[in-house]
This record gives structure tokens, sequence and C-alpha cells, in this order.
């Protein structure tokens, strides 16, 4: 068995791509537009106009698959209820990984000591995907 976040982006979901390839270094594995789909689309499953968009996508973090979508691309993504974790071997790569995600974000939590790590911070980047980034002691 095997779980999989699956982040619904609204309409940034090749953006939100590029972003975190940048930030995290991740690789597009798989990626599929609503207009190359074999089948007729459902009532309601994207916006007109909206053929170009994401449909779905899959990309590597590490070793962790995240798959991702242009979703209904209504352009309200709204990310609640929940965080990536991230967890670094050390503490220089933590530091920059959360600056990284921090770019256009909000920190939520300043990256500092904690009882049970060195270092743990938390981050909702421009997308609003909250990230916990944490090193293991």
């Amino acid at each position: 068995m095997q779980i999989q976040p699956y982040l619904f982006f609204e309409g940034r979901c090749e953006e939100a791509a590029e972003f975190y390839r940048h930030a995290l270094g991740a690789e597009v594995m798989a990626l599929m537009r609503f207009k190359d789909s074999p089948e007729p689309h459902q009532p309601g499953m994207c916006a007109a106009g909206s053929e170009d968009k994401v449909m779905p996508m899959s990309f590597r973090i590490g070793d962790t698959t995240v798959m991702a979508s242009d979703g209904r691309c209504e352009g309200r993504p709204s990310f609640e209820g929940f965080s990536l974790s991230l967890t670094m071997p050390g503490e220089a790569e933590a530091e920059r990984l959360f600056g990284a995600l921090a770019n256009g974000g909000q920190v939520q939590m300043p990256l500092g000591e904690t009882f049970f790590s060195p270092l743990f911070g938390m981050v909702a980047d421009r997308f609003g995907v909250s990230w916990m980034v944490y090193v293991a002691p």
C-alpha cells in the first residue's frame, strides 16, 4: 500500500511544478493536459478555455511522488488541514530549502531548535501549501 499527496492548484499547476523544481529539485514524471484526455470530460470537470491546463501530473521530490492537477481551474486553491513534512539530514540543507519555500510565501514558525529536532520550522509556500521542515535528531 502507498499513500501519495494529491494537490489541486486550480490553474497554477505548471507554475507550482516549476517552483518546486527550483526550490526542492522536483522532477516532473508525467503530465497530461485536459485536451489530451482519451475520453470526453464530465460536465464541470474543467472550466471553459482550460483545455491546456494540467489534468494529472506527477512529480518526484526526493523519494516521494506527489500527484497534482489544475482541478477545475477556478483560481482558488485551498490547502487547509494538512502539511507536507520535509525531513532533512542536516541543518544547512534544511535552512536552504526552508528559505526557498518561504520565497513568496509566509513563514508560520521560523526555523529553530525544539525538544524533538535540532531545527524545525513551518512555512506556507506561495501557493498556500503548508510545509514542515524538520531535521532528524
